[in-house]
This record gives C-alpha cells, sequence and structure tokens, in this order.
C-alpha cells in the first residue's frame, strides 16, 4: 500500500469556505477501476505554524499512484481549486508497513 501526502500553505485572504470548497473536491474524486481512499480536510488550528490543509491517498501500488495523479479530474481539480489558493504545497509518497 502507497500512501501520498499533501500538506498545503494557503495565500493571504483564503477565505474558510473556499478551502472547504477545494476539498470537498478532492474527497470526491473517484478514478474508474481504481481502489483509492482519499481523505482531506483543514488544519485545527492546535499549534503556530502548521500546514493549512493535508490531503492523503492510499492506493494499491505505485503505477496505481500514477494513474491517480494522472487523472484528467483529479488534474483539474489541483488547478482549477487548490493551486490557486495555496501558496506551496508539498508531497511525500511512502510505503506502508504491513
Amino acid at each position: 500500500m502507497i500512501r501520498n501526502v499533501v500538506l498545503g500553505v494557503l495565500k493571504p485572504g483564503v477565505t474558510t469556505e473556499r478551502l472547504d470548497a477545494a476539498l470537498a473536491a478532492v474527497r470526491g474524486l473517484a478514478v474508474t477501476g481504481l481502489d483509492a481512499r482519499v481523505v482531506a480536510g483543514r488544519d485545527l488550528g492546535l499549534r503556530e505554524g502548521n500546514a493549512s490543509y493535508a490531503i492523503t491517498v492510499d492506493v494499491a501500488s505505485e503505477a496505481d499512484l500514477v494513474r491517480f495523479d494522472r487523472d484528467p479530474e483529479h488534474d483539474r481539480v489541483r488547478r482549477e481549486l487548490l493551486v490557486p489558493i495555496s501558496r506551496s504545497m508539498q508531497q511525500v509518497q511512502f510505503r506502508l508497513p504491513g
């Protein structure tokens, strides 16, 4: 199992409503024939200096992650909803134990 983690920091002035709409679109992503678990949420603000939001995507293999990443709807959501509101986005992928 592969986990992709995205941490994003919002641009100044982005509303909670706009972030929530973008994250809802991310949670709604589904690639036909691909079993992917997508979780997304905004930071609770419990520690200063945190990222603004996090997204995780769990898939069975590296090939599945590439397929998810190249999906046209995923690309649209990233390009139209996340990139415009994010000052920065970082990713890491790792294999889950087991």
